[in-house]
């Protein structure tokens, strides 16, 4: 199958320039931005229609996006427990989108996408209990015990912003229906904004002020 020329193009410009500036930037994050590339060739070609393998390479994309500005920032010590929050929270967020397709398409979602036929609503409501409890955790962990944190462990009043986040969006895939688009819930949805900003702000007086 021929591909479009605007595709042709895009992979052109990627070989020619993005990895040679990549590599300008910092051989690390050249090799960050092919793994990242060669996932997405994969996920397009074959993972996308395998059940439960297709969210986690959606989270794997979250974590090398990580790990590539971990590369250009030179963190003295970076904390291993962002990239366990960030795979978690992928992963919920993944979940929560597969859920929603599948409850907003019904029986017609193994015509839309193959791979909602591998999935069933008490199966991936399983998983999202699974990681929604293990996110939780996992930032709580994150918030007292990694480095270049306030020793005083303050850093732990963000927790309940990061509940509630957690709470708000499985409201909103459960009971609204929403989270076909979690994209699209973020800047529609007051309360998650409000969240969000919330946990930034506190976040910030934590790092400056106390």
């Amino acid at each position: 199958m021929t591909l479009p020329t605007s595709k042709r193009i895009s992979a052109v410009l990627i070989l020619a320039v993005i990895f040679p500036a990549s590599y300008w930037l910092a051989p690390a994050f050249a090799a960050v931005a092919l793994a990242y590339f060669l996932l997405n060739l994969a996920y397009s070609k074959w993972i996308k229609h395998i059940p439960i393998l297709d969210v986690f390479a959606i989270a794997l994309g979250f974590v090398l996006r990580v790990a590539a500005g971990v590369t250009l920032i030179h963190v003295a010590r970076f904390s291993p427990w962002l990239y366990v929050v960030t795979t978690l929270g992928s992963l919920y967020i993944g979940f929560g989108k597969r859920r929603a397709e599948l409850g907003l398409l019904a029986e017609q979602a193994n015509n839309h996408r193959k791979v909602l036929g591998g999935y069933t609503l008490p199966m991936l409501d399983q998983y999202i209990t699974i990681v929604s409890a293990t996110t939780i955790v996992a930032y709580s962990l994150y918030t007292f015990s990694a480095p270049n944190l306030p020793d005083n462990h303050i850093m732990m009043l963000t927790i309940p912003f990061v509940l509630y986040g957690i709470f708000r969006y499985l409201y909103l895939i459960q009971v609204q229906g929403s989270g076909g688009a979690p994209e699209e819930i973020l800047f529609r949805d007051r309360p998650l904004q409000a969240t969000v900003l919330l946990w930034g702000a506190s976040i910030l007086l934590i790092f400056y002020i106390f």
